[in-house]
């Protein structure tokens, strides 16, 4: 298909022109990570995302600092206000409107998402980080699978080459994204953006706001028929249970099978948290390569078998 990276955009059309086509018993997607290979897990919930674009303006040129600085304003000064503005001392999300439909799990369901083994000394030297941070009153793992986000993927504007120059911008750019959880729409949370960000824009700049995509969070079942083969299959291989586990990253055609297809997809990946994905030198380990090969032939095994009793 070829389009996932940008949104798949005409992926849906053509699930929707071919559902009979696309009939199957079982859907299995193996584009996610396990807790590690001592501990294996399958994915059940993924978050959705809204990918955005906004732009800054203020004069019709760039200007002399000296000249103007002080009088015009700067563009990436105002938007790095108005992006820090988007979140409150709790890295909780200001834009008006955003948690009214975020799906708030149980007490129970929140420990037994922390059942998962999880070292926050281990995760913190991996990254080379000194904390941990996010939203107040949730552990990380909850972070990171069940509560949505507002960051800064990129931002650009002024003067970046060699040396000193001088310049008050016209202009400044940000890429930001937004990684949605149950059951928000990415379509509703993009619209909300636009309007929240425009409304706090000061009368001195002028702004833009480009929806780029978006997609879908999804939880599957962790009872279907399809889980428990998968569940027994991970078992016959790493000689252990798999840990349901939910993911931070974003799968829209899980969605998108759902609805149109009827079918809860088998979210069954090989990878680990430390391949590095989106980094320099993403990669993939051979060991993980070769059990994930062991492991889809003994799905296919075990959902043979549960199927045909």
């Amino acid at each position: 298909e070829g389009e996932e990276e940008v949104g798949s955009s005409n992926l849906e059309k053509f699930v929707i022109e071919n559902k009979e086509k696309l009939s199957a018993d079982v859907i299995l997607i193996s584009d996610t990570h396990m807790i590690s290979m001592k501990d294996p897990s399958i994915t059940v919930g993924l978050r959705g995302m809204a990918y955005m674009e906004v732009e800054v303006v203020a004069s019709n040129r760039d200007l002399h600092s000296g000249t103007y600085g002080g009088a015009v304003a700067n563009p990436i000064n105002v938007l790095c206000d108005m992006i820090a503005s988007m979140k409150d001392e709790n890295e909780h999300i200001t834009i008006p409107g955003f948690y009214d439909k975020v799906q708030e799990l149980t007490d129970a369901q929140r420990a037994r998402l922390n059942e998962a083994p999880f070292d926050l000394a281990e995760y913190k030297e991996k990254l080379d980080i000194d904390d941990v941070h996010g939203e107040k009153g949730y552990t990380t793992i909850e972070r990171v699978g069940i509560r949505p986000t507002l960051d800064v993927n990129g931002i650009w504007g002024g003067y970046i080459g060699e040396g000193a120059k001088t310049v008050l911008p016209s202009k400044a750019n940000a890429k930001i994204s937004m990684r949605l959880v149950p059951d928000q729409d990415w379509h509703e949370i993009a619209e909300l953006f636009q309007k929240h960000f425009t409304s706090i824009a000061p009368k001195s700049v002028r702004v833009k706001v480009k929806a780029h995509h978006g997609g879908a969070p999804a939880v599957v079942s962790d009872s279907s028929v399809g889980y428990k083969a998968a569940e027994a299959a991970m078992e016959e291989t790493f000689g252990k249970r798999p840990i349901p586990t939910r993911e931070g990253g974003s799968i829209p055609i899980v969605a998108l099978f759902q609805k149109e297809l009827g079918s809860d997809p088998i979210l069954f990946g090989f990878g680990l948290d430390t391949d590095a994905l989106h980094s320099p030198n993403e990669h993939y380990g051979v060991k993980n390569y070769f059990i994930g090969i062991e492991t889809i032939a003994a799905f296919f095994r075990q959902f043979r078998k549960l199927t045909e009793k």
